[in-house]
């Protein structure tokens, strides 16, 4: 990548991880995209990053394809070009699965789970055309890897983010595309907030609210890391080979236990 031409785009720019993302690639001299939903941070976090002509906020629903379309539209009209796609917006609810409403699904997978597809979309038709190569990045979770009591939707949405990470890593490496998915454990983020975004149609901002990422096992929450040493892990991945990131070295063992689950199943 030309190190003075490089832009990335990053969805949940405003906040969280891909606000810590953001600004460490801002220091390293990278063109950005800021999309998120939240107008006043968006402006905030664009103003932050010094704006003018090296940075744009782009107010954008991930769970709409047109919305992302927009976004990408934008990205190619002020700069020609993406190198990065960071696909990081995410919501969550937690609570047992059996009282999950439809609209909590409905919600859930717009947003965690088409909202990846639609930025896939939106972006890597014109990446492979562009023959730049270039990275696609996504969160997931450690419930995209391990199942998490009381995170029923989470986790399934979660579960198709590293599936579709994992597809793209195997389909596009003729294309010099990398391809890595993060799955962190908590963070330092506002993603226990996450209804304040949700939609009237599906409940909206004034829907009771409920703990995101309750845990009945304390070591399947693991320890609150800084968003800052996560981003760190995001950015180090451009470029490189690494699919999984993940943050949380006391994740190992329970990611182990699965696969050992899975294998004995042979057997059985």
């Amino acid at each position: 990548m030309d190190d003075e031409q490089r832009v990335a785009v990053v969805t949940g720019g405003a906040s969280g991880i891909g606000l810590a993302t953001a600004r460490l690639l801002a220091q390293e001299g990278w063109r950005l995209v800021l999309a998120d939903i939240e107008a006043a941070r968006l402006e905030a976090a664009r103003a932050e990053l010094g704006g003018g002509d090296r940075v744009i906020g782009v107010v954008t629903d991930v769970a709409s394809k047109s919305s992302m379309d927009a976004l990408a539209d934008a990205a190619y009209d002020r700069f020609g070009r993406t190198d990065v796609m960071f696909n990081n917006a995410g919501v969550a609810i937690s609570g047992p699965t059996v009282d999950v409403s439809n609209a909590d699904w409905t919600w859930l997978i717009q947003v965690n789970l088409w909202g990846p597809i639609h930025g896939v979309e939106a972006f890597l038709p014109r990446m492979i055309e562009d023959g730049r190569g270039g990275h696609l990045l996504f969160t997931a979770s450690f419930a995209g890897l391990v199942p998490n009591k009381w995170l029923g939707p989470y986790c399934v949405t979660k579960y198709g983010v590293v599936a579709l990470a994992e597809v793209l890593y195997r389909e596009l490496r003729s294309e010099r595309i990398g391809v890595s998915v993060l799955c962190p454990m908590r963070v330092e983020t506002d993603i226990g907030r996450s209804e304040r975004n949700r939609p009237v149609e599906l409940g909206g901002s004034g829907h009771a609210p409920r703990p995101a990422l309750a845990h009945d096992d304390e070591r399947l929450a693991g320890r609150v890391l800084p968003v800052e040493v996560v981003a760190q892990q995001v950015v180090d991945s451009i470029g490189t080979d690494r699919l999984y990131l993940v943050p949380h070295e006391e994740s190992r063992e329970m990611i182990r236990r699965r696969f050992e689950r899975i294998d004995r199943a042979f057997g059985e």
